[in-house]
Protein backbone atom coordinates (compact mmCIF):
# COMPACT_ATOMS: atom_id res chain seq x y z
CA UNK A 1 0.00 0.00 0.00
CA UNK A 2 1.04 3.92 -0.85
CA UNK A 3 2.18 5.76 2.18
CA UNK A 4 0.35 9.08 2.21
CA UNK A 5 2.24 12.22 2.63
CA UNK A 6 0.98 15.13 4.75
CA UNK A 7 0.34 18.45 2.94
CA UNK A 8 2.71 20.41 5.36
CA UNK A 9 5.70 18.05 6.42
CA UNK A 10 6.03 16.13 3.12
CA UNK A 11 6.72 13.28 4.95
CA UNK A 12 4.81 9.94 6.05
CA UNK A 13 1.67 10.62 8.21
CA UNK A 14 2.62 8.08 10.59
CA UNK A 15 6.57 8.94 10.44
CA UNK A 16 7.91 9.79 14.27
CA UNK A 17 9.00 13.58 14.40
CA UNK A 18 11.88 14.78 15.24
CA UNK A 19 11.84 16.13 18.43
CA UNK A 20 13.00 20.10 18.68
CA UNK A 21 16.17 20.57 20.72
CA UNK A 22 17.29 24.01 22.25
CA UNK A 23 20.36 25.25 20.62
CA UNK A 24 22.79 27.58 22.87
CA UNK A 25 24.30 30.80 21.84
CA UNK A 26 27.38 29.08 22.53
CA UNK A 27 26.57 26.19 20.54
CA UNK A 28 26.05 27.49 16.62
CA UNK A 29 26.36 31.51 16.28
CA UNK A 30 23.03 31.51 14.19
CA UNK A 31 20.85 29.39 16.55
CA UNK A 32 17.76 31.34 18.94
CA UNK A 33 19.33 31.58 22.40
CA UNK A 34 17.47 30.07 24.72
CA UNK A 35 18.12 31.07 28.41
CA UNK A 36 19.83 28.25 30.81
CA UNK A 37 17.21 28.75 33.33
CA UNK A 38 13.91 30.07 31.97
CA UNK A 39 12.73 33.39 34.53
CA UNK A 40 9.62 35.00 35.88
CA UNK A 41 9.33 39.05 34.98
CA UNK A 42 6.51 41.17 34.45
CA UNK A 43 8.64 44.86 35.55
CA UNK A 44 11.62 46.44 34.70
CA UNK A 45 14.97 46.33 36.34
CA UNK A 46 15.17 48.14 39.75
CA UNK A 47 16.29 51.77 39.06
CA UNK A 48 20.01 52.17 39.06
CA UNK A 49 22.26 54.02 41.07
CA UNK A 50 21.96 57.78 42.56
CA UNK A 51 22.83 60.42 40.08
CA UNK A 52 25.43 63.07 40.86
CA UNK A 53 23.67 66.32 41.14
CA UNK A 54 25.13 67.16 37.73
CA UNK A 55 23.93 64.19 36.30
CA UNK A 56 20.65 64.41 38.15
CA UNK A 57 20.38 68.36 36.22
CA UNK A 58 21.51 66.95 32.87
CA UNK A 59 18.65 64.15 32.82
CA UNK A 60 15.88 66.58 34.08
CA UNK A 61 16.89 68.75 31.10
CA UNK A 62 16.84 66.28 28.59
CA UNK A 63 13.67 64.95 29.85
CA UNK A 64 12.35 68.58 29.64
CA UNK A 65 13.33 69.20 26.35
CA UNK A 66 12.09 65.64 24.94
CA UNK A 67 8.53 66.23 27.05
CA UNK A 68 8.33 69.69 24.99
CA UNK A 69 9.01 68.03 21.73
CA UNK A 70 6.66 64.77 22.64
CA UNK A 71 4.08 68.02 23.39
CA UNK A 72 4.15 69.23 19.94
CA UNK A 73 3.65 65.77 18.52
CA UNK A 74 0.46 65.27 20.46
CA UNK A 75 -0.65 68.70 19.26
CA UNK A 76 0.03 70.23 22.83
CA UNK A 77 1.51 73.53 21.11
CA UNK A 78 -1.32 76.02 20.68
CA UNK A 79 0.55 79.52 19.92
CA UNK A 80 2.22 81.16 23.07
CA UNK A 81 0.40 78.83 25.44
CA UNK A 82 2.13 75.94 27.44
CA UNK A 83 4.60 75.39 29.84
CA UNK A 84 6.43 72.71 31.61
CA UNK A 85 8.66 73.19 34.71
CA UNK A 86 11.29 71.17 36.77
CA UNK A 87 12.93 71.99 39.76
CA UNK A 88 16.59 72.30 39.90
CA UNK A 89 18.30 68.87 41.66
CA UNK A 90 20.59 71.68 43.79
CA UNK A 91 18.87 75.05 43.90
CA UNK A 92 15.55 73.69 44.80
CA UNK A 93 13.91 76.94 44.66
CA UNK A 94 14.67 77.44 41.11
CA UNK A 95 13.26 75.51 38.03
CA UNK A 96 13.87 74.83 34.35
CA UNK A 97 11.10 76.28 31.95
CA UNK A 98 10.43 77.12 27.90
CA UNK A 99 11.06 80.07 26.34
CA UNK A 100 8.18 82.01 25.36
CA UNK A 101 7.85 82.08 22.14
CA UNK A 102 10.13 79.20 21.28
CA UNK A 103 7.97 76.16 19.36
CA UNK A 104 7.78 73.33 21.34
CA UNK A 105 9.05 71.23 18.57
CA UNK A 106 11.93 72.99 18.18
CA UNK A 107 13.48 72.70 21.84
CA UNK A 108 16.57 72.19 22.97
CA UNK A 109 18.29 71.57 26.25
CA UNK A 110 20.32 74.89 25.96
CA UNK A 111 17.66 76.80 25.12
CA UNK A 112 15.98 76.04 28.51
CA UNK A 113 15.86 79.40 31.04
CA UNK A 114 16.80 78.46 35.00
CA UNK A 115 14.15 80.80 37.15
CA UNK A 116 14.41 82.05 40.46
CA UNK A 117 11.84 82.43 42.95
CA UNK A 118 11.85 85.86 41.54
CA UNK A 119 10.87 85.22 38.50
CA UNK A 120 14.13 86.27 37.52
CA UNK A 121 15.99 84.11 34.95
CA UNK A 122 19.96 83.35 35.88
CA UNK A 123 20.39 80.84 33.14
CA UNK A 124 19.63 81.66 29.42
CA UNK A 125 18.19 84.65 27.48
CA UNK A 126 14.59 84.29 27.82
CA UNK A 127 11.80 86.07 27.54
CA UNK A 128 10.16 84.18 30.45
CA UNK A 129 6.47 83.46 30.25
CA UNK A 130 4.47 84.85 33.03
CA UNK A 131 1.98 82.82 33.58
CA UNK A 132 4.70 79.93 34.00
CA UNK A 133 6.12 81.65 36.48
CA UNK A 134 3.16 82.51 38.17
CA UNK A 135 1.33 79.29 38.14
CA UNK A 136 5.02 76.83 38.16
CA UNK A 137 6.64 79.12 40.98
CA UNK A 138 3.67 78.67 43.39
CA UNK A 139 3.29 74.97 42.50
CA UNK A 140 7.15 73.92 43.95
CA UNK A 141 7.46 76.30 46.66
CA UNK A 142 3.87 75.18 48.12
CA UNK A 143 5.11 70.96 47.26
CA UNK A 144 8.89 70.44 47.87
CA UNK A 145 8.22 67.16 46.43
CA UNK A 146 6.98 68.04 43.18
CA UNK A 147 9.64 67.56 40.46
CA UNK A 148 8.03 68.69 37.67
CA UNK A 149 4.51 70.11 36.03
CA UNK A 150 3.00 70.66 33.00
CA UNK A 151 -0.05 72.88 31.68
CA UNK A 152 -0.60 73.50 27.81
CA UNK A 153 -4.29 74.30 26.45
CA UNK A 154 -4.51 71.23 24.87
CA UNK A 155 -7.90 69.93 22.56
CA UNK A 156 -9.49 67.85 24.89
CA UNK A 157 -8.50 69.23 28.36
CA UNK A 158 -9.50 72.73 27.60
CA UNK A 159 -12.53 71.15 25.92
CA UNK A 160 -13.33 69.18 29.03
CA UNK A 161 -12.41 71.60 31.39
CA UNK A 162 -15.65 74.09 30.17
CA UNK A 163 -18.03 71.22 32.07
CA UNK A 164 -16.71 72.13 35.47
CA UNK A 165 -16.15 68.38 36.59
CA UNK A 166 -13.78 65.89 37.40
CA UNK A 167 -13.51 62.88 35.28
CA UNK A 168 -15.01 59.50 35.58
CA UNK A 169 -13.63 56.46 36.11
CA UNK A 170 -14.55 54.75 32.69
CA UNK A 171 -11.93 53.07 31.26
CA UNK A 172 -8.89 50.97 32.77
CA UNK A 173 -6.78 54.36 31.65
CA UNK A 174 -8.97 56.69 33.16
CA UNK A 175 -8.49 55.13 36.23
CA UNK A 176 -4.91 56.19 37.16
CA UNK A 177 -6.86 59.41 37.50
CA UNK A 178 -9.27 58.02 40.20
CA UNK A 179 -10.18 59.90 42.86
CA UNK A 180 -6.11 61.50 42.36
CA UNK A 181 -7.07 64.89 40.63
CA UNK A 182 -9.56 68.04 41.80
CA UNK A 183 -10.96 70.71 39.94
CA UNK A 184 -10.27 74.24 40.50
CA UNK A 185 -13.36 76.67 39.37
CA UNK A 186 -11.99 79.92 40.25
CA UNK A 187 -11.04 81.18 36.49
CA UNK A 188 -9.62 84.81 36.60
CA UNK A 189 -8.44 85.53 32.99
CA UNK A 190 -4.90 84.56 32.10
CA UNK A 191 -2.53 83.68 35.44
CA UNK A 192 -0.44 86.40 36.16
CA UNK A 193 -0.82 86.67 39.64
CA UNK A 194 0.86 84.45 42.08
CA UNK A 195 -1.75 84.68 44.39
CA UNK A 196 -3.81 82.79 41.36
CA UNK A 197 -0.89 80.42 41.40
CA UNK A 198 -1.13 79.62 45.00
CA UNK A 199 -4.79 78.85 44.70
CA UNK A 200 -4.42 76.47 42.44
CA UNK A 201 -1.44 74.96 44.32
CA UNK A 202 -3.76 74.54 47.52
CA UNK A 203 -6.12 73.31 44.91
CA UNK A 204 -3.78 70.11 43.64
CA UNK A 205 -2.84 69.05 47.21
CA UNK A 206 -1.23 65.34 46.92
CA UNK A 207 -3.59 64.80 43.49
CA UNK A 208 -1.65 64.59 40.50
CA UNK A 209 -3.61 66.86 37.82
CA UNK A 210 -5.79 69.59 38.61
CA UNK A 211 -9.10 70.33 36.04
CA UNK A 212 -8.60 74.09 35.72
CA UNK A 213 -12.06 75.41 34.58
CA UNK A 214 -12.33 76.85 31.59
CA UNK A 215 -8.68 76.87 31.06
CA UNK A 216 -7.24 73.46 30.37
CA UNK A 217 -5.27 70.90 32.25
CA UNK A 218 -2.25 71.04 34.41
CA UNK A 219 -0.42 67.53 36.09
CA UNK A 220 2.86 67.22 38.56
CA UNK A 221 4.72 65.04 39.75
CA UNK A 222 8.22 63.66 41.27
CA UNK A 223 9.80 63.30 37.79
CA UNK A 224 9.41 65.67 34.53
CA UNK A 225 8.50 61.81 33.21
CA UNK A 226 5.50 61.12 35.47
CA UNK A 227 4.17 64.81 34.80
CA UNK A 228 4.69 64.62 31.46
CA UNK A 229 2.85 61.16 30.94
CA UNK A 230 0.37 61.92 33.05
CA UNK A 231 -0.28 65.12 31.14
CA UNK A 232 -0.52 63.17 28.01
CA UNK A 233 -2.70 60.37 29.69
CA UNK A 234 -5.46 63.08 31.24
CA UNK A 235 -5.89 64.28 27.98
CA UNK A 236 -6.40 61.11 26.28
CA UNK A 237 -8.99 60.33 29.15
CA UNK A 238 -10.96 63.88 28.33
CA UNK A 239 -10.83 62.88 25.08
CA UNK A 240 -12.27 59.31 26.05
CA UNK A 241 -15.06 60.88 28.04
CA UNK A 242 -16.10 62.73 25.68
CA UNK A 243 -16.74 61.06 22.90
CA UNK A 244 -18.49 58.31 25.59
CA UNK A 245 -20.72 60.91 26.31
CA UNK A 246 -21.52 62.44 22.82
CA UNK A 247 -22.31 58.58 22.06
CA UNK A 248 -24.97 57.71 24.86
CA UNK A 249 -24.78 57.06 28.74
CA UNK A 250 -21.09 55.91 29.51
CA UNK A 251 -21.23 53.40 32.39
CA UNK A 252 -18.56 54.07 35.13
CA UNK A 253 -16.48 51.34 36.72
CA UNK A 254 -17.36 50.34 40.11
CA UNK A 255 -15.91 52.58 43.00
CA UNK A 256 -14.09 49.20 44.50
CA UNK A 257 -13.11 48.42 40.90
CA UNK A 258 -11.88 51.60 40.66
CA UNK A 259 -10.40 52.28 42.95
CA UNK A 260 -7.60 49.16 42.98
CA UNK A 261 -7.04 50.11 39.38
CA UNK A 262 -5.78 53.09 40.49
CA UNK A 263 -3.16 51.29 42.68
CA UNK A 264 -2.01 49.51 39.94
CA UNK A 265 -1.39 52.05 37.12
CA UNK A 266 -1.59 55.16 38.65
CA UNK A 267 1.62 54.97 40.30
CA UNK A 268 5.04 57.40 39.20
CA UNK A 269 6.93 54.13 38.04
CA UNK A 270 4.68 53.38 35.23
CA UNK A 271 4.24 56.87 33.97
CA UNK A 272 8.04 56.99 33.90
CA UNK A 273 8.66 53.88 31.71
CA UNK A 274 5.66 54.83 29.26
CA UNK A 275 7.58 58.03 29.06
CA UNK A 276 10.88 56.56 28.05
CA UNK A 277 9.86 54.41 25.73
CA UNK A 278 8.43 57.64 23.51
CA UNK A 279 11.62 59.51 24.64
CA UNK A 280 13.75 56.99 23.46
CA UNK A 281 12.34 57.02 19.74
CA UNK A 282 12.47 60.70 19.85
CA UNK A 283 16.38 60.88 20.81
CA UNK A 284 17.00 58.57 18.13
CA UNK A 285 15.05 60.72 15.37
CA UNK A 286 15.39 64.24 16.52
CA UNK A 287 19.12 63.93 18.50
CA UNK A 288 19.71 67.65 17.78
CA UNK A 289 17.54 68.34 21.17
CA UNK A 290 20.06 66.87 23.67
CA UNK A 291 22.33 70.04 22.15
Amino acid sequence: MSTTLSARHNTPQHAPQPTPTRTSAHDRTNALAFRDTPVRKFWFDDATAARTLDEERRHRRERLAGAFRLFARYGFDQGLAGHITARDPEWTDHFWVNPLGKHFARIRVSDLLLVNSHGEIVIGEGPLNQAAFAIHAAIHEAHPDIVAAAHTHSLYGKAWSTLGRTLDPLTQDSCAFYQDHALFDDFQGVVLDTSEGARIAETLKHYKAVILKNHGILTAGPSVEAAAWWYIALDNACHTQLLAEAAGTPHPIPADVAALTHTQIGRPGGAQYAFESLFEGLVAAEPELLD
